[in-house]
């Protein structure tokens, strides 16, 4: 096994412990040459260089380098695939594609799809060059090539004017069979229903966001079953729902090669033409939503998400397509209590979550905070000892794929701006929550002749807007108003209504929370969640929550335990 010296790092002959040196990767370069920006773990074996960001291990023989100064990422290799397009296809695999599947030769020459020993390919072109290639035996098995770039199949045919989306190589040669060539399919088919982490499979999105981006018009032909529907809803909230239509497929027919197969490229002509615009907004008619009548009257409204402590999730749970004001004294725990909802909400249910909190800066600051609830541990010395260089680069990786942080220059630090940096984040991530912390931070500049009551009207509908049309949840922390001290030395709890600027923080939220400590005692750690209002009875009912803070780590527990 490798030692610290084969990496260039000296140490000073300790066995154990922590100590820093400077880096052999950046010091010599530097103004400061003797800084000691390497911190080295003897104990474990591992290093970080708070300065390059270079890292690694002598346990996995690996070293890194850094997308940022604190979290170590091993780059992707990406491995051009070694194609050889022959057009000339085997009896029996010309055999199953064009009597079979009903492609004909002239659609799959074009598509260069070809066969090596007996298997077919389909080869994943991007700007005239073979990216990936999926191959496939006759009895359905599928493959594709290792350590490849994840592309849509079809990305060179994207036009701009319209783009029909479908699940398998199959189905995009069945569409241009029916006369439309600007057809992708999806690389890794529709996500499993029980998949809590399937918005991992979008990668795609990244790397053909420079042209899914100019597209106006998007048709989703997706398959007629449950994971079809689940790639589908989560297509039409990343590419925007004003850019939609559906397609309905017949009855007895799952996808676009079905549908040719069994009626005819005339009849799946006629299905991408009668695509319909996805639902209008405000306009609805009971046929276009019974059948989510039905599903409730079967199964029951459901609820948001729980965040893992049991006495607040009797009272309060988080649901996308909702927001969430969050009030109390200052110092009272207001955006501890958010950090640890949304730390909970990435480890127990996978979310990503975009956070935009220009009060907690400098930004390594708010992210230490965050690793001591992620990891259990301080990130200072104390008492108890801080954690471990391994603790710290393992969260900064689970950081680094769960939250993205917003922070627009201050000259342009709106709502407006704040929500169009999340668009991006719900397009590129995938991000299911918001946090916006808190919000007198942001510039309120009210255009002439607008009070300020319409202006937080104004800008509360955007917020609301901007969760339900991207089913994402959003917690905006806004301070009360002043209020007087009671005769035992404390604040009372804050209500919506004392938020200041208007009414509409109580009338426009679905949800409010109000933090409150009782700060008579300062070794009180005892943290009192009042929810005042619950607007869907499925996600909760208003009642107080007591927690228990622990300060060391900024970790909260249910006071039973």
């Amino acid at each position: 096994m490798k030692t610290f010296e084969d990496y260039g790092i000296h140490i000073n002959g300790t066995e154990h412990g922590e100590e820093r040196t400077i880096c052999p990767q950046c010091s010599a370069a530097r103004k400061k040459i003797n800084d000691k920006c390497l911190s080295i773990n003897i104990t474990e074996e591992v290093w970080i260089c708070h300065h390059c960001g270079w890292s690694g291990g002598l346990k996995n023989g690996n070293d890194s380098r850094t997308i940022c100064k604190a979290i170590p990422v091993v780059p992707k290799a990406i491995k051009l695939p070694d194609f050889k397009y022959t057009s000339d296809l085997p009896k029996d695999v010309l055999r199953f594609l064009v009597d079979e599947r009903c492609i004909p030769e002239l659609v799959l020459k074009r598509n260069k799809v070809c066969s090596k020993d007996g298997v077919i390919q389909f080869p994943y072109l991007k700007d005239g060059e073979c990216v990936n290639i999926k191959s496939r035996t006759m009895d359905k098995k599928f493959w594709q090539s290792g350590a490849a770039e994840k592309v849509l199949y079809g990305y060179d045919d994207i036009e701009k004017d319209c783009l029909i989306w479908v699940e398998g190589e199959m189905d995009k040669l069945a569409i241009e069979v029916a006369g439309f060539k600007s057809c992708v399919s999806v690389p890794d088919g529709a996500p499993p229903l029980d998949s809590k982490n399937y918005t991992t499979k979008f990668e795609y999105l990244k790397t053909c966001e420079n042209k899914l981006l100019t597209v106006e018009n998007h048709v989703l032909a997706v398959d007629a079953d449950g994971p079809g529907e689940t790639l589908q809803g989560e297509l039409v909230r990343r590419l925007g729902v004003e850019k939609c239509k559906l397609i309905e497929w017949p009855a007895g027919c799952k996808d676009a090669n079905d549908v040719l197969i069994k009626h005819g490229e005339k009849a799946l002509k006629e299905c991408i033409e009668k695509a319909k615009p996805y639902p209008v907004k405000g306009l609805f008619f009971v046929e276009d939503v019974f059948e989510r009548v039905l599903h409730v009257y079967d199964h029951g409204l459901v609820g948001g998400t729980k965040i893992g402590l049991s006495s607040l999730d009797e009272l309060y749970s988080v649901k996308p397509g909702e927001w969430t004001l969050v009030t109390g004294i200052p110092s009272h725990g207001k955006s501890e209590l958010i950090d640890a909802m949304i730390i909970a909400l990435a480890e127990i249910h996978e979310w990503k979550v975009g956070i935009c909190s220009p009060e907690n800066q400098p930004l390594e600051r708010h992210i230490a905070k965050l690793l001591e609830k992620k990891v259990g541990k301080p990130f200072r010395e104390g008492p108890v000892g801080k954690m471990s260089s391994q603790d710290l680069m393992t969260g900064g990786s689970w950081m680094n794929k769960h939250f993205f942080f917003i922070l627009p220059d201050e000259n342009n630090l709106t709502v407006d701006e704040v929500l169009a940096l999340a668009r991006v984040l719900v397009f590129r991530e995938g991000i299911k929550g918001l946090v916006i912390d808190p919000w007198n931070e942001l510039d309120h500049n009210r255009p002439m002749g607008i009070t300020e009551t319409e202006y937080i009207s104004q800008a509360l509908t955007k917020i609301r807007r901007f969760a339900r049309e991207n089913d994402v949840h959003i917690w905006v922390v806004a301070h009360p108003t002043k209020l007087q001290k009671g005769t035992d030395g404390n604040y009372p709890v804050p209500s919506p209504y004392d938020v200041a600027g208007s009414a509409h923080w109580r009338n426009k939220a679905d949800n409010c929370l109000s933090i409150w400590r009782d700060l008579s005692n300062p070794e009180d750690r005892e943290v009192q969640v009042h929810v005042q209002k619950i607007r869907f009875k499925e996600n909760g009912k208003v009642g107080t929550a007591t927690l228990f803070y622990e300060f060391l780590t900024g970790k909260y527990r249910d006071c039973s335990f």
